[in-house]
């Protein structure tokens, strides 16, 4: 990173004040009412949303506040589908369809349904993680705080419900510490590996972090765990990054991946996904897919990093990532070469081949040509996944 780029980075740190501290209830109630209409200078916009995150009745009061402000304004336009894509086709071999999703709990349908929308301030870069963190908190909260139970359910990695929450403190600190927000209660971020160090460094650096800050919040309240990633969640929702495309245009690396910031956040967006599925499918909770808009965002993403870890020297395949109502095709490995295989996954099941959620072997697919050229797209699309 050029030190341009530092100096710019420094600029979005919050106001001076000890890690972790909020200003008190009477200072940002009187904000609330400016804050709703984005009328606050930088300064002062900053010290909202901590304090949201810890308080349920400013929380409460902001949400009515911007709820007159939506209806003050008119409805949000909806964001639909990608204009990249076309209608999908009726192709003669569609992929196998996926299993339809169990009915969610009356509970858990409600606490979703009546979520704070993404903010309107929120670019559309940004916007997936926003959701994805809304429907995380909202799974959270069907969790009984009184039963220890819960929290300690198994999930994935050996990593209990608490344990996979204290991951995603430890994976948003990169992105938090690169945008120059203070640690809270996230442990310090360590010296990044060099661009060009072995993928096998920044996985074992991304694993140590991530036993180190389990190992701290097992000294910690599951609800003092979950407020903890709520509110650096928060804040970088309330950064610049997350509000300024030309700003989420600059080009950072992060744990061996060299994208744009805008980028980085819709990694955020999937990770979260992810693990809230993982979280569901532990306490047999089934957690809804992000909304289309937002999946089909998350997979063009992944279809980037596809192409990149298989490089211009592989067999070319054309992968079609289609649903009821969306199809995009992409075509992969060697430019100017004659397609080898075919492939189409449903947006879902590639997502979690992606996320390391689907088996290569047995994910559904349609596939056509060369079976072992699309098969070899397939595992290395598994072996993305770092989540």
């Amino acid at each position: 990173m050029t030190e341009e780029d530092a100096r710019d980075d420094a600029s979005e740190q919050a106001p001076d004040r000890t890690p972790g501290q909020s200003p008190d209830h009477a200072t940002v109630s009187e904000l609330l009412g400016a804050w709703a209409v984005h009328a606050l200078p930088p300064d002062e916009a900053r010290l909202v949303p901590p304090h949201l995150a810890d308080c349920e009745d400013c929380a409460a009061q902001a949400e009515r506040l911007r709820e007159t402000v939506r209806l003050l304004d008119g409805p949000d336009l909806d964001q639909g589908l990608s204009r990249e894509s076309d209608p999908a086709p009726e192709p003669d071999s569609a992929p196998p369809a996926s299993p339809a999703p169990t009915a969610l709990p009356e509970t858990l349908t409600r606490v979703l349904a009546g979520r704070p929308p993404v903010p309107r301030a929120t670019t559309a870069h940004a916007e997936p993680y926003a959701a994805a963190v809304a429907a995380l908190q909202a799974l959270l909260a069907e969790l009984d705080r009184d039963a220890a139970a819960s929290w300690h359910t198994p999930v994935v990695h050996d990593w209990t419900v608490q344990d996979t929450v204290a991951h995603l403190i430890a994976a948003d600190a990169h992105l938090a510490a690169r945008l120059g927000l203070p640690p809270g209660t996230a442990l310090p971020v360590a010296d990044e590996p060099a661009e060009d160090a072995e993928d096998a460094c920044w996985r074992d650096a991304w694993a140590d972090r991530t036993r180190r800050q389990i190992t701290h919040e097992r000294g910690h309240a599951p609800g003092e765990t979950v407020a903890a990633w709520r509110a650096q969640a928060t804040a970088l929702l309330g950064t610049e990054a997350a509000r300024d495309p030309e700003r989420a245009a600059r080009v950072t690396t992060l744990l061996g991946i060299r994208l744009p910031l805008a980028d980085h956040f819709l990694i955020r967006a999937f990770e979260t996904w992810i693990h809230s599925d993982d979280i569901g499918r532990a306490l047999a909770l089934p957690v809804p897919p992000p909304p289309v808009g937002h999946l089909w965002r998350l997979v063009r993403l992944a279809v980037r990093l596809l192409g990149l870890a298989l490089g211009p020297q592989a067999p070319t395949v054309a992968l079609t990532v289609t649903d009821e109502t969306h199809s995009t095709e992409w075509i992969l490995g060697a430019e100017g070469e004659p397609v080898r295989a075919e492939l189409a996954l449903d947006p879902v099941d590639f997502c979690l081949l992606i996320g390391g959620r689907a088996h290569p072997g047995t994910v559904p697919r349609g596939t056509g040509g060369d079976t072992a050229a699309a098969l070899a797209v397939l595992d290395r699309a598994a072996g993305l996944g770092w989540l």
